[in-house]
């Protein structure tokens, strides 16, 4: 079982990138369980068509935690991709991160982690400066990770803050990064500023993932665009991103830049 954690930048299209990514997992046969740790709750939505699914932390402030069943916090989804989403504590009460720690734990003592499970991807949110959303890393939960960027100079500072993160516990836990994912926001020279990017920290651009608008509609009708639009130019580069990501075996530990050689990138490659 290959446990891997998807971080980004908030509003880079993370949540968006893992879902597609897990369906084209799901295409290929394999079985996967995506694990939700935003308090927001929205990681599993395009698989789940939209339905609102109740949080691990919701179930167990309604029900008790030694009342919760695993069918109370685990759905299937599209092609029968296991969906769980962690949730957060009440507004202004308590770390968000939080949530990711209970639920992992209780998915554990549920017995959700079986044998037949293939992956296990979670999509967690934003930076890594609460200890709390670095639990899938620091508790060596997830060996793998995959930063979601952009050319955008704040996905990029981002994807730098999360690399300082892996590089923190990569001793500690064995976690290691599998490489960069562009989701492409047609920023100028977007591919060959990732890819120095990606080099300098001593890892790939593992995908560039181009812009579609058929992305949005797909979400609009609550959908992946593997089952929005099967047969689109953009449900195959999601394909293939599930491909690439299946037989990477190239995993590092990073090497964070300076904030002045970030930017020095950025002007090398006519950003600015």
């Amino acid at each position: 079982m290959r446990q891997i954690a998807i971080y980004g930048k908030g509003g880079i299209g993370k949540s968006t990138t893992t879902q597609n990514l897990t369906a084209g997992l799901a295409e290929l046969g394999k079985k996967v369980m995506v694990v939700g740790c935003d308090p927001k709750a929205d990681a599993t939505r395009l698989l789940m068509g939209g339905m609102a699914q109740k949080t691990v932390l919701d179930t167990i402030r309604d029900e008790g935690e030694d009342e919760v069943e695993l069918a109370d916090i685990m759905k299937k989804g599209f092609n029968g991709i296991r969906c769980v989403e962690s949730g957060g504590p009440e507004p202004g009460v308590g770390c968000a991160g939080r949530g990711i720690i209970t639920a992992i734990n209780m998915l554990e003592d549920l017995g959700a982690y079986d044998d037949d499970l293939d992956f296990v991807f979670y999509d967690v949110l934003g930076d890594v400066v609460c200890g709390g959303f670095a639990m899938p890393i620091r508790e060596g939960k997830a060996k793998e990770i995959y930063i979601v960027a952009s050319g955008e100079m704040m996905a990029m500072y981002a994807a730098n803050n999360i690399s300082k993160g892996i590089a923190r516990y990569a001793k500690r836990g064995g976690v290691r990064l599998g490489g960069i994912i562009c989701n492409s926001r047609n920023v100028d020279h977007e591919q060959a500023l990732l890819e120095a990017f990606a080099k300098e920290l001593g890892t790939k651009l593992l995908y560039f993932v181009p812009r579609d608008n058929i992305v949005q509609h797909a979400e609009i009708n609550r959908k992946t665009v593997i089952e929005y639009a099967p047969e689109s130019s953009q449900a195959q580069e999601y394909r293939s991103l599930a491909k690439t990501l299946l037989e990477n075996s190239d995993f590092v530990i990073p090497r964070p830049m300076t904030q002045d050689r970030l930017e020095e990138i950025l002007l090398e490659h006519g950003v600015g």
